[in-house]
């Protein structure tokens, strides 16, 4: 089974996200998106995947700190949530043609 997590180590609802997936005996990719965030082309992968916009991913304070917000067109905040992965809510979590949000981590149990 194919499962990659864009992970924040230093997040609770992360480590909880990648803790049920080992729990359900599953080994996912981790991707340090903070160190190593989506070009804009994985980015609207990831988009579509999820079924949200660039607006649903943003998470209000980081976004605000980086001076992004959800008036903000997709390319915009796309390029800008690039620049400043803080402001990306997470975990996400992607398995084949599919993705969900990690918030609540119980969210990722649809894919497994």
């Amino acid at each position: 089974m194919d499962v990659t997590i864009y992970h924040n180590p230093k997040c609770s609802k992360s480590r909880q996200t990648l803790a049920l997936l080992e729990e359900n005996g599953v080994a996912p990719e981790i991707v340090l998106y903070l160190e190593t965030p989506p070009d804009a082309a994985m980015f609207r992968d990831l988009l579509d995947k999820l079924g949200m916009s660039a607006k649903d991913l943003l998470r209000p304070v980081e976004a605000k700190e980086a001076g992004l917000s959800k008036d903000m067109g997709d390319d915009a905040l796309i390029a800008g949530m690039i620049a400043h992965p803080r402001s990306i809510q997470r975990p996400i979590v992607v398995k084949g043609a599919r993705a969900v949000l990690g918030r609540p981590p119980e969210n990722v149990l649809d894919l497994l």
